[in-house]
């Protein structure tokens, strides 16, 4: 019995010393190379957008009040960080071309496909589960981006060059 509890008091103490060590917080708000600089996002896609895919698309992240709590918060942190690696559309304006066009053929499919929103992530926000009428919502907007990029660029620059 003494041994559980100075099992149980080292692993608290552990926890409240991991509560000092905190990550930085996606909350930049920067938007000067939003997607919405070069395209129009009507305001039912930006409702979709900021329910469904901003917390981790962009760079402003609504926490909750567990990612208070470590290790959940280093968790987020890493989810965030991967999610805007991927795709950030606060600075979906600087990329080239070819990232544009083909980040809009992987909205499509990965919603399509049922990996985004994050299973992990609807689990929890149940407001981000899209409806059928918001994914064909999604799905029409980046084909009409897709469309537009495609008749304003030569073909050539539509493709990423992989080394």
């Amino acid at each position: 019995m003494k041994l559980f509890k100075r099992i149980l008091l080292v692993l608290l103490v552990i926890f409240l010393v991991m509560q000092a060590f905190r990550p930085a917080k996606n909350s930049s708000n920067d938007t000067s190379n939003d997607i919405s600089k070069s395209f129009v996002v009507p305001a039912n896609v930006k409702v979709i957008l900021a329910k469904a895919c901003n917390d981790c698309h962009s760079n402003s992240t609504r926490y909750p009040w567990y990612a208070e709590v470590q290790p959940v918060s280093w968790w987020l942190a890493s989810h965030v960080k991967d999610g805007k690696r991927k795709l950030n559309f606060n600075e979906f304006d600087k990329y080239r071309v070819a990232r544009q066009y083909e980040k809009l053929e992987e909205c499509i499919k990965e919603v399509r496909d049922g990996g985004m929103p994050l299973p992990s992530y609807t689990l929890i926000h149940k407001d981000a589960i899209l409806t059928k009428e918001e994914k064909e919502i999604l799905f029409n907007w980046c084909e009409v981006l897709r469309d537009g990029i495609k008749a304003t660029n030569p073909a050539d620059s539509l493709v990423i060059k992989r080394k």
